[in-house]
């Protein structure tokens, strides 16, 4: 187990670019041992690279990548890593525990067979083929394999994109338990709710830069506006339009106003005497922020 001070994963003004495409340009993260890090950013803005940068996958143009101080493709490095990619395959004529215990091998000091198991809850599935798993098990089966070697660092790249809620939620106590053991833990998700629930230091990136950093609760406070919902039935409303709503949302009879100016928005809905039950006013939620940064820039 690393103390809190030592740096586990550094990128040093890195740039990398494909062909004219700048992926990232000048971009410095440090993460500390211990750290639960979310990467968050839309489609194309570079957190891939930076991800594939951080595990030696890919070298970079300028800077420099380092894990506990080395270069991340040196063996003394990739043995403190574990990896769970977005797309993986298996081998599906082997059964699963066996699948496990080959990666197992490949590590110094790995965790048990039925440890891991247990982590990814497939305690049931040690003997079942990966033809047989369905796809949330697969997903299951990836997690269970990136900790078999009981890595210093773990990797997760969108790691419960094909899990249903209560996998999800079951998950994240799993990635929470890890972290309490002093792990330090890098994710990138489209799941902000999980960004919000896991990480202590939210990063995002845009156009290949990192635009904010800071606690999930830093980075909402980022916002400056709130979060008006209610449920409501009746005829046509285009709650858009409302003056001071600078985004809304309509699911059924739920509906969602955000706004930096909430009373207004409050006075204007009582005026047209909408009937409205389940009031709430609350601040923005993380994916307000995440809209607002990336959007800036964009």
């Amino acid at each position: 187990m690393n103390p809190m001070n030592t740096t586990a994963v550094q990128l040093e003004g890195v740039s990398k670019s494909f062909g004219a495409v700048k992926a990232v340009t000048n971009l410095s993260l440090t993460v500390q041992a211990g750290e639960v890090v979310a990467v968050l950013g839309p489609n194309g803005a570079g957190k891939t690279t930076a991800i594939s940068l951080m595990l030696g996958l890919r070298s970079p143009d300028a800077g420099s990548a380092k894990i506990f101080g080395r270069d991340p493709r040196d063996a003394s490095a990739r043995d403190r890593i574990g990896v769970m990619l977005q797309d993986s395959d298996v081998p599906s004529n082997l059964r699963v525990s066996e699948v496990v215990e080959l990666i197992g091998r490949y590590y110094p000091q790995p965790l048990p067979v039925k440890t891991a198991l247990e982590m990814a809850d497939l305690s049931d599935k040690g003997g079942a083929t990966c033809s047989s798993l369905s796809g949330g098990q697969k997903k299951r089966l990836c997690f269970a394999l990136s900790v078999i070697g009981n890595p210093d660092v773990l990797f997760l790249d969108e790691p419960t994109a094909a899990l249903d809620v209560e996998a999800r939620r079951g998950f994240w106590e799993q990635v929470s338990g890890f972290a309490a053991k002093g792990k330090t833990i890098i994710l990138t998700t489209h799941y902000l709710e999980e960004a919000d629930a896991l990480a202590q230091r939210i990063v995002v990136i845009n156009q290949g830069s990192i635009v904010a950093q800071g606690t999930p609760a830093a980075i909402k406070a980022r916002v400056g506006g709130k979060l008006v919902r209610f449920k409501w039935r009746g005829s046509s409303v285009d709650f858009a339009a409302l003056p001071n709503v600078t985004r809304s949302s309509v699911t059924g009879d739920a509906v969602e106003l955000f706004t930096s100016q909430p009373e207004a928005v409050l006075r204007e809905v009582f005026s047209r005497n909408l009937e409205i039950t389940d009031l709430e006013v609350k601040g923005g939620g993380l994916e307000e922020a995440f809209v607002k940064l990336t959007q800036a820039r964009g």
